[in-house]
């Protein structure tokens, strides 16, 4: 929002729905987006401090407008796990609102304002998979190792991570992560994004042939004991949808075309374009970096489309540009199915006394889930920006 007078005056203009089949999802979903900008923000001063809305950078402008905090997932997490609100709205995907809830107060309710907005990369480790890795690892004499998990993974594989004595990380801090995890072990287990596991072990120092990818649909993984006997770090093949799109032709179209403009890039990006790149950052850091930078840089960035644009209109005023890396748009539609009418929804519902679209994790999965979320919020949060 831009600040509470517009809130208050949005908040005077709403229209009360009708109970009962007012608060019905296809109802809100058949009203254009803009419609939903008056109840929303009535809705919300009606909740006062009974709900927080957190909001992910990869959002929608229309919905993260509302949000009370926007950030990545470790700032989000660990908003999460402070917050007094009785309830949580997560604009997010499902992981995101499901480490909500293992961090929640027992009185705290999470909601997700669409339960559809999941996450492919998530997606591409699930726990069956995860178990039969493990199982195979320690029958192929892989010893001394430890799992870690990326943030964008179920709730039952970051517990499967903290039972084993692993941990939970993000973009931002998956360094400290990979230093802790060493200082216990001498091999990781990385899951799920092979990409910023592969970026993050070589800004340590570790050289591609001391990393495997374990494919789940092969036998053995795809790869043979001697491969496994030499790798420091087991990366799983998964990636992010959208940073996956990413190719070093684009970094090279800007070197080309666009002279002294530098290139970020998310670390879930290919190695091999991170490698062209003159900074590697999370989605807070890719902001920092642009904020430092005198007037007059321009930057081309290698993420998710939304936060992008809002970059570029956010520092054009300070004389700034900022450019997609690709000319074509990445888009994360998972993120982008959390509409103003599915925010008008969850709300509506809250004021109503109904709550739609709770994530809620299994004692067992949030004991150990917490567990390693705990361990990374220990780790810190920000190394230096890596430059290449």
């Amino acid at each position: 929002m831009n600040g509470l007078v517009e809130l208050e005056e949005l908040a005077a203009t709403a229209v009360a729905p009708v109970s009962g089949e007012a608060c019905a999802l296809e109802n809100y979903l058949a009203q254009p987006d803009h419609t939903m900008d008056a109840r929303i923000a009535a809705a919300r001063a009606k909740l006062g401090t009974d709900v927080v809305l957190l909001g992910h950078h990869y959002q929608r402008d229309e919905v993260i407008r509302f949000a009370d905090f926007t950030g990545d997932s470790y700032k989000l997490s660990k908003i999460a796990a402070s917050t007094d609100a009785r309830y949580i709205l997560f604009c997010g995907v499902h992981f995101m609102a499901e480490s909500a809830d293992v961090l929640a107060k027992p009185w705290q309710q999470v909601i997700l304002p669409d339960l559809n907005a999941g996450c492919s990369m998530a997606d591409m480790a699930e726990i069956g998979q995860v178990e039969d890795c493990w199982d195979s690892l320690e029958r192929l004499g892989v010893k001394n190792l430890m799992p870690l998990t990326y943030m964008n993974s179920a709730a039952d594989i970051k517990a499967f991570c903290g039972e084993r004595g692993g941990l939970v990380c993000t973009s931002s801090n998956a360094r400290g992560a990979f230093e802790w995890a060493f200082e216990r072990a001498e091999k990781i287990l990385f899951l799920p994004d092979q990409h910023l596991g592969r970026n993050t072990a070589w800004a340590m120092g570790i050289p591609l042939d001391e990393m495997v990818v374990w494919d789940p649909y092969m036998l053995n993984g795809g790869t043979t004991p001697e491969r496994l006997a030499r790798a420091k770090v087991i990366l799983w093949k998964g990636h992010c949808s959208v940073h996956q799109r990413f190719l070093p032709e684009h970094v090279d179209r800007v070197r080309r075309e666009e002279p002294g403009m530098q290139v970020i890039c998310h670390p879930e990006c290919r190695w091999e374009v991170c490698q062209k790149a003159d900074y590697l950052g999370s989605t807070e850091r890719i902001i920092e970096i642009i904020e430092q930078a005198p007037e007059g840089s321009s930057f081309a960035i290698g993420t998710e489309i939304h936060l992008v644009n809002r970059l570029a209109a956010r520092f054009a005023p300070l004389g700034k540009r900022v450019i997609t890396l690709d000319d074509s748009g990445c888009l994360c539609t998972t993120m982008y199915r959390i509409s103003p009418a599915h925010l008008a929804w969850s709300l509506e519902n809250l004021v109503a006394g109904e709550v739609v679209n709770q994530i809620k994790v299994s004692d067992e999965t949030k004991h150990w889930a917490r567990v390693a979320l705990d361990r990374m919020l220990e780790v810190k949060a920000a190394t230096p920006v890596i430059r290449l």
